[in-house]
């Protein structure tokens, strides 16, 4: 049968191109040539300097050689030559590879050779690791060393590396490379390492269509302005920064770059900068929260915050409202590009008491515009669970922000992504009015007695202790009941409660069958963006 609205009407370069994020930096360029793209430390760079860098960057790499599906590394902190390469690597076709920074050398070795980088270029602050890495890994990349006059080293570090300089190896290149979309939007832009920590780190493919997506999920979803001032408080690296540098070229935002995370600097920025916008892990929300008095600076307009990794704990959400800030929940994995979900906010829920409001804060939310599906389901039958916000399911995704798949991985790809959902491996129950709260990671979930334990749950009640600056909660071996809660507390400067405090409070606060039987004291191992590593403290009690 004829479809008169298919025939003669077809697909042509008129009325069809790829969807890319590329086409962002070129549109912020022509449309808002002068304002101010970048800060960092002292130097301003408009939107048009920062195209014309991008442009001379991939330059530069064809002349190298560099197209099509070749990998372009970047051990990078958040610094203008790490936001440049999200727009002149993919530029040449190439896919953009952003090593976390904190990974030790036998990890960036492995990731270099299973991503086989043509090419490195590296921040001279992690000269150690990297030298190191590159006589382990097997490849050869070419060396480009990042110089940041803003870098604080220490005394191992600070070395180059490479044949050039990143500034060198930009006179190399011509501004007025041949700027193209690409040939197809399903394509290769980045490719993103999970942390690895039950054994080699997986290398997520996204593709131009879900970045580009991502990146206006970002602008709807936290109903950003044209022009706002972005403090780059969260790691470049994490997801492609949650593809914000692609969201900044979007609707011409202004980078703040900061090397150095802590609540003074944060508080410095937005005074210098009027910083409208900064997004990160709970820990950087504490961070905030806990500055001195000598640290804090006063401000009179609207900053933005976006937050995800573990569930804020509410008593932060209440302490950054206290302050002044205005916080945005989300939820997503690195194979979604970074959130996905997003806990939309309500005007009713404005009349709710500032507890309330924090505990229906610290919900995950409701699926982003740009993503196709978001549900709860029992990962055996595939059948969603009812909106009870007390059965327990696998998150699941679906949709044009999930991960094209596994670089190299065909078998753990179709696992996780069967049965046409993305398998996260969280599990979470969905409320009555449809919102998403996550339970725990599978592997987290405590089994005591024959009842689930959430330690989410017990790590949010800990948070509410005075004293406790953060906390996480595993599984201990018991006898008689299998598994029991184990807390490790890290405390708040000059704070000293017993151990048989923090369980009483516990005790006061939820039922006792899941309270923690144990209590661990001392500073918490974290990743560089803020995520407690529970495998660190697992490992700690069973070797206890």
């Amino acid at each position: 049968m004829t479809n008169a609205y298919e025939t003669g009407l077809d697909k042509t370069a008129a009325n069809y191109a790829q969807l890319s994020p590329l086409g962002f930096i070129e549109r912020a360029a022509a449309v808002y040539p002068d304002h101010i793209a970048i800060i960092h430390g002292p130097l301003r760079r408009t939107w048009a300097e920062t195209f014309a860098r991008t442009q001379r960057l991939a330059s530069a790499l064809t002349k190298r050689g560099i197209g099509y599906g070749d990998t372009v590394a970047v051990m990078g902190a958040n610094s203008p030559e790490t936001f440049e390469c999200h727009f002149g690597v993919p530029i040449t076709g190439a896919v953009l590879n952003a090593l976390n920074v904190r990974l030790d050398a036998e990890n960036i070795a492995f990731i270099l050779d299973h991503a086989e980088a043509k090419v490195l270029i590296t921040d001279s602050e992690f000269s150690p690791t990297v030298e190191k890495a590159l006589t382990l890994c097997k490849v050869k990349p070419v060396l480009i060393d990042i110089n940041d006059p803003m870098a604080e080293h220490t005394a191992d570090s600070g070395k180059l590396l490479g044949e050039m300089d990143f500034e060198a190896f930009l006179a190399e290149g011509d501004e007025t490379f041949p700027w193209a979309m690409p040939a197809d939007e399903w394509q290769a832009i980045s490719l993103n390492y999970t942390s690895g920590t039950t054994g080699d780190p997986k290398g997520v493919v996204y593709h131009h269509r879900g970045a580009y997506l991502n990146a206006m999920g970002n602008v709807v979803s936290w109903s950003m302005p044209h022009h706002p001032v972005y403090l780059w408080t969260l790691p470049m690296f994490h997801c492609n920064g949650w593809c914000f540098p692609w969201t900044l070229a979007a609707i011409a935002g202004t980078s703040v770059c900061l090397r150095k995370v802590n609540g003074a600097n944060i508080y410095k920025a937005i005074d210098e900068h009027k910083v409208t916008h900064f997004c990160g892990a709970p820990i950087v929300l504490s961070f905030v929260i806990n500055v001195t008095d000598e640290e804090k600076k006063p401000f009179d307009h609207a900053v933005n915050v976006m937050t995800a990794a573990a569930p804020p704990p509410a008593s932060v959400l209440a302490g950054m409202k206290r302050e002044g800030f205005d916080v945005t929940h989300v939820y997503g994995l690195t194979e979604t590009y970074g959130p996905a979900v997003v806990c939309a906010w309500h005007d009713d829920w404005n009349a709710r008491s500032d507890e309330e409001q924090a505990q229906l804060k610290s919900r995950q939310g409701v699926r982003y515009h740009v993503l196709q599906g978001m549900t709860v389901m029992n990962p055996e039958t595939m059948q969603p669970v009812p909106h009870d916000g007390e059965t327990m399911g696998e998150v699941m995704f679906q949709g044009n922000i999930v991960m094209k798949g596994y670089l190299k991985n065909p078998a753990t790809t179709e696992a996780t992504l069967a049965g046409d959902w993305f398998h996260s491996g969280d599990l979470g129950v969905i409320q009555p009015d449809g919102y998403l709260q996550i339970r725990d990671r599978s592997k987290d979930i405590i089994i005591s007695g024959g009842e689930n334990i959430s330690s989410i749950e017990v790590e949010d009640v800990l948070y509410g202790h005075p004293a406790v600056e953060a906390a996480a909660v595993v599984a201990k071996q018991d006898d008689k009941w299998g598994e029991t809660p184990c807390a490790f507390v890290e405390l708040k400067e000059g704070q000293t409660p017993t151990e048989k405090e923090i369980i009483d409070h516990c005790r006061d606060n939820m039922a006792h069958y899941k309270c923690p039987r144990h209590v661990v004291f001392g500073p918490l191992p974290k990743t560089s963006t803020g995520k407690i590593q529970k495998f660190k403290l697992r490992e700690a009690v069973q070797n206890a």
